[in-house]
């Protein structure tokens, strides 16, 4: 069966971003993005998803990390839209729960071709060392809208900031595995409009 992989580049006047992405692959990754807290944010969306990803970002970190963040999710969401192709065969709907240590995070997809964000996060923290964390909602914003999903997050509880994103990538990787996972019983598009 053909693997669905895809790549993506996008250079502006501030950032200069490529990705690659296998949804059929093992979770092996390479991600360098100049931002360290990114980085291993993305590296577990990459291995518990399954997806392999490969993304090497440069961006006007010395002006703000906004525009590099956005433009990682842009470009990811894209890649992943184009590996997706016509969305024939997948299972189309994800959802997970995870724990990490203090903190319990939840997350539902839809790949039915309809961008929109739902983003509730309880921990109150704003930064990991230098990073904004409203970043990240910006990313996820980017990335649903070139990705065409739906995604619902839900940071339910956590004290301790890392712990809890780091058990909201990894509830949207669980939750995206399932829902590009192939539906040996879907034998066209997972709809009943006839288009997705």
């Amino acid at each position: 069966m053909k693997q669905r992989k895809a790549r993506v580049e996008r250079k502006t006047k501030e950032t200069q971003i490529a990705a690659a992405v296998n949804l059929d692959g093992k979770g092996v990754y390479r991600v360098e993005t100049g931002l360290p807290f990114l980085n291993h944010m993305l590296e577990l969306l990459s291995r518990h998803a399954l997806a392999d990803m490969t993304i090497k970002a440069q961006g006007d970190l010395e002006v703000d990390y906004h525009h590099t963040v956005e433009d990682l999710g842009l470009v990811l969401g894209e890649a992943l839209d184009k590996a997706l192709g016509t969305r024939r065969g997948i299972t189309r709907y994800g959802w997970s729960l995870i724990p990490m240590d203090d903190a319990l995070s939840g997350a539902a997809v839809d790949l039915g071709g309809r961008p929109y964000l739902v983003y509730h996060i309880a921990n109150r923290r704003r930064k990991i060392r230098d990073f904004d964390l409203k970043l990240i909602e910006e990313f996820f914003r980017a990335l649903v809208v070139k990705a065409r999903m739906n995604l619902h997050i839900v940071n339910l509880y956590g004290e301790e900031p890392h712990h809890a994103y780091e058990s909201v990538f990894k509830a949207v990787a669980r939750a995206l595995r399932m829902a590009v996972s192939r539906d040996p019983r879907e034998t066209g598009l997972p709809t009943s409009k006839g288009k997705l």
